[in-house]
């Protein structure tokens, strides 16, 4: 007992000295949304007061189309993600992008909220400000996930889905990116609070995307400024401590033509869910892409707005 106690003692001190280390190198103060306003909005942003946020959206393309195409991002992403294929699309069809509740410029909810039933009924109340009562709807990882609770929840609502590798089953390889990998640890995920540097944000794209060329330092830049926006940290954590597992049986219930859109080469959701979905989703068909990673409407956007626009 004499010679263990002593041994704890160093062992806190040695973390708590590497702790005030990590801290004095890696520290990352918030970053305020008037500072990124400025970067990350254009002439089609803009913001709708709802649930105790200023949501950002965008609203895009053809006018006279009566049923719109909404595209939902992914965890730790915006809205952003979707701008090409949006450019792709915007000759065709309208377009409506946003940044959920707990990321992109949209920040943090009163109510520290991030479940999928969450966003549905968050997503119900927007399409009723902005006049929305039918769309098609689609989304990437989380996006996806989001889109098919909603239709779910709203089948009358929802006319196409599109699923771009969408969250649902129980098959996920959180380790595949070094930022999710650390938002998982209890305990720890709370250093992510203060410190996000850079090496970590190109870590976990490179782990996202099929061809890591595509990690620019525009992109690594851009999830950066996202992820530091004030509140921000502080919701991913929470999404992470509080994740819950869907119910994927209710997949069977869907009804309204759905489009599968996979990357071959994603190594975080794998592409056998894939043909799980294909599976629950009666008469939906299943587009593989080959030599492409998580983000698919990242990496290959043209290709993923032509398989939209033709389905």
């Amino acid at each position: 007992m004499s010679t263990f106690l002593p041994k704890i003692k160093n062992i806190f001190v040695g973390l708590l000295i590497l702790v005030v280390g990590l801290f004095a190198i890696f520290y990352q103060p918030d970053r305020s949304v008037e500072d990124l306003i400025p970067i990350y909005t254009n002439d089609n942003s803009r913001f709708i007061s709802l649930y105790g946020m200023n949501v950002h959206y965008r609203d895009e393309g053809l006018r006279s189309d009566s049923v719109p195409l909404v595209l939902i991002h992914g965890t730790s992403s915006s809205l952003q993600t979707f701008e090409k294929v949006v450019d792709s699309l915007k000759k065709y069809r309208r377009v409506i992008t946003l940044d959920l509740p707990g990321f992109g410029l949209t920040g943090a909810n009163e109510e520290n909220e991030y479940s999928c039933s969450y966003y549905a009924q968050f997503l119900a109340t927007f399409f009723k400000f902005i006049d929305v009562p039918i769309c098609d709807i689609g989304g990437n990882s989380l996006g996806g996930g989001i889109a098919w609770y909603y239709t779910v929840a709203h089948p009358t609502k929802v006319r196409k889905l599109f699923l771009i590798d969408a969250t649902g089953f129980p098959d996920h390889n959180l380790n595949a990116t070094l930022g999710f990998r650390l938002a998982a640890i209890p305990v720890l995920n709370n250093l992510i609070k203060y410190i996000t540097p850079k090496f970590i944000i190109r870590k976990s794209l490179d782990g996202v995307y099929g061809d890591t060329s595509l990690v620019t330092q525009e992109l690594v830049d851009r999830y950066h400024d996202m992820a530091i926006r004030k509140g921000n940290r502080k919701a991913l954590v929470s999404l992470f401590n509080n994740r819950k597992k869907l119910d994927y049986k209710k997949l069977s219930t869907i009804t309204c033509p759905t489009l599968i859109i996979w990357g071959e080469k994603d190594s975080l959701i794998p592409v056998a869910n894939a043909y799980l979905f294909e599976k629950y989703i009666k008469g939906s068909k299943l587009i593989v892409l080959q030599d492409v990673g998580h983000a698919p409407n990242e990496e290959v956007p043209e290709i993923v707005a032509e398989l939209i626009l033709n389905f």
